[in-house]
């Protein structure tokens, strides 16, 4: 396996993977980057096109674990040294990379990942082995599907602790548009509104401001790049958190009350909380209409804990 990029993702996915027997190696092209994963003991390197040339080589896996605005390079790259080779990534939105590994002529070979999981910080120093374990990792199930290479991917996915969900690149980006991408601009807001309040507020800060702010210290390239990548979905979660947020002003200024954006909020989160799960089965790879059932699957809480 040949992961290109070795930051928080990247780099836990190359410590993962090795963990659990793999043999890989990684690419970065920051030398500080590749000079800590070597001084861990980790097989890497800053030339992209010998790390290509040996991925193809080997006919490895290779997977994209660089910031968004660097996909369609590191895919140009791929199309002229590594064509062949099985590809997939880790980047938070799906369409956008789909289209652009069309765009290559590589679709054959390519299947989307997003592991659900992550913190604030950044760099290879803060990976770590454990990182994907009990993650959700959804694994793309978009029409035409090679299921040779789909199978390549879950396997990766399970082999890092994860547990698969299948999933159609359109219908993943509108999810995380809501899960995902919302809250990071919820927390910016209200980093700044608890900022606003002068050293007293952020003095009498606690766990529920701690909490909400979290991922607004994540470094704000990556959040620009899944929410401006993602820009229709996430527009319309937008719109529903903002026309909840102005009701519940209404509702504050006209009756002193936010009973109806309170219960409500509480009940969805119960929904969160008591969500139900199940294992997928009976579905092979290959077979007819399995694409249908897997992406049907996903969308009703089904997850693949082994193939």
């Amino acid at each position: 396996m040949c992961v290109l990029g070795l930051g928080l993702i990247g780099g836990s996915l190359l410590r993962a993977a090795i963990h659990a027997g793999r043999r890989a190696w990684g690419h970065n092209r920051s030398a500080p980057s590749v000079d800590a994963a070597r001084a861990d003991g980790f097989d890497a390197d800053t030339d992209l096109v010998a790390v290509l040339q040996r991925a193809s080589s080997e006919s490895a896996l290779i997977v994209i674990a660089v910031p968004a605005p660097a996909v369609a390079p590191t895919l140009t790259a791929i199309a002229r040294y590594a064509p062949n080779c099985s590809i997939t990534d880790v980047v938070s939105v799906k369409t956008e990379v789909a289209s652009e590994v069309a765009r290559q002529g590589l679709s054959e070979h390519y299947v989307g990942g997003h592991p659900m999981a992550g913190t604030s910080a950044s760099g290879w120093k803060v990976g770590s082995t454990d990182l994907f374990r009990e993650a959700v990792w959804v694994v793309g199930t978009d029409d035409a599907v090679d299921p040779d290479v789909w199978m390549q991917v879950a396997q990766l996915a399970l082999d890092c602790g994860s547990v698969v969900v299948p999933a159609e690149s359109t219908e993943h980006d509108r999810a995380v548009a809501r899960i995902s991408h919302l809250p990071h601009l919820l927390a910016e807001s209200l980093a700044i509104t608890g900022a606003s309040g002068g050293p007293l507020a952020l003095g009498l800060a606690a766990g529920s401001f701690r909490d909400g702010t979290r991922v607004a210290a994540s470094a704000p390239s990556l959040v620009l790049a899944m929410c401006e990548g993602n820009r229709d979905a996430l527009l319309t979660a937008l719109d529903e958190a903002l026309v909840l947020l102005q009701d519940a002003r209404t509702e504050l200024s006209e009756q002193s009350s936010a009973a109806t954006l309170v219960n409500a909020g509480h009940a969805a989160r119960a929904t969160y909380d008591n969500q139900e799960t199940w294992e997928i089965t009976g579905i092979v790879p290959g077979q007819d209409g399995w694409i249908d059932d897997m992406r049907d699957a996903g969308r009703r809480g089904g997850r693949l804990h082994r193939l």
